[in-house]
C-alpha cells in the first residue's frame, strides 16, 4: 500500500466508520443519507477550504509570506482554530437546516457529526500529505472523535433552534470553541512535555461522554414524540 493509499485510508476510514455509528443512532426516525452523505461532503470541502483561507491570513502556518496578525504561539493558534473551524463547520450544519431536515437534538447530533467527521478526514489528509503518513494514523481516531462533538454541540443548537427552543447559538458555538482551543492547545503543549497527554486523554474522555449524553438527550426527546409521530401518520411533529 503507497503512502498515498495509507493516508487516504487513515484519514477516511475512521471517519465513515464513525459516521456510520452515529447515524445509526437515530432509530426512530433515520434522516435522508444524501443530506447526511452531503453533510459531510460539504464538511470536507466548503469548510475546510473557508478556514484554510481564513487561517492562512491569521497564522504564518501555510502562506509564511502572508504577514499574520500576532506571533504564532501555541495559545494563539489553538484559539484561532477553535474560533475559525467550529463557524466553519457550522456552514455544512446550516445546509442540513436549510434542508429543512434538521429538527431536533438526535437530528443536530447526526449532522453536526457528518460535518465535522467530514472535516477531520480531509484535514487529516492534508496533514499527511505535509507531514507524512505517521502523523494521520496518530489523528486517525482521536481527532474525528473531537471535531464530531464540537460540531455536535453546534448542531443541537440548529435543531433546538428549529423547534423554536432557543432564539441564540452563541452558547453552543462559545462551548464548541472552548472545547476545541483547550484540545488544540494541550495537544501542542504536549510535544513539550508528555505530562500533557494525560490532560489530552482527559479532555478526549470529556468529548466522549458529551456526545454520548447529546445522544441519550436525543433519544429521550424522541420517545417523549414518539406517539404524537404515530398519529399523525409518519409525518414530521
Amino acid at each position: 500500500m503507497g503512502n498515498l493509499t495509507t493516508i487516504l485510508y487513515f484519514a477516511y476510514a475512521p471517519a465513515l466508520a464513525l459516521l456510520w455509528y452515529f447515524y445509526h443512532q437515530d432509530r426512530l426516525e433515520p434522516e435522508p443519507k444524501r443530506v447526511v452523505i452531503g453533510t459531510f461532503i460539504l464538511g470536507g470541502t466548503l469548510s475546510v477550504s473557508v478556514a484554510l483561507i481564513v487561517e492562512s491570513l491569521l497564522v504564518p502556518r501555510w502562506f509564511p509570506r502572508i504577514p499574520a496578525l500576532l506571533p504564532a504561539t501555541f495559545l494563539y493558534i489553538s484559539l484561532i482554530a477553535g474560533i475559525v473551524e467550529e463557524p466553519a463547520k457550522a456552514l455544512a450544519i446550516k445546509y442540513a437546516y436549510n434542508s429543512g431536515h434538521l429538527y431536533g437534538i438526535m437530528d443536530g447530533v447526526v449532522y453536526g457529526v457528518a460535518a465535522g467527521l467530514g472535516f477531520a478526514a480531509t484535514e487529516n489528509l492534508l496533514y499527511g500529505l505535509g507531514y507524512g503518513v505517521h502523523v494521520t494514523i496518530q489523528r486517525a481516531l482521536l481527532t474525528p472523535i473531537g471535531h464530531a462533538t464540537w460540531s455536535a454541540i453546534v448542531g443541537v443548537g440548529y435543531g433546538l433552534k428549529a423547534e423554536g427552543k432557543v432564539y441564540t447559538l452563541a452558547p453552543y458555538f462559545t462551548l464548541a470553541v472552548l472545547l476545541h482551543f483547550l484540545w488544540d492547545y494541550y495537544a501542542f503543549m504536549s510535544s513539550i512535555s508528555p505530562v500533557y497527554y494525560g490532560i489530552v486523554l482527559l479532555i478526549f474522555t470529556i468529548n466522549v461522554l458529551i456526545i454520548r449524553w447529546l445522544i441519550i438527550l436525543g433519544r429521550k426527546e424522541d420517545m417523549e414524540r414518539f406517539w404524537w409521530y404515530r398519529i399523525l401518520g409518519g409525518r414530521r411533529w
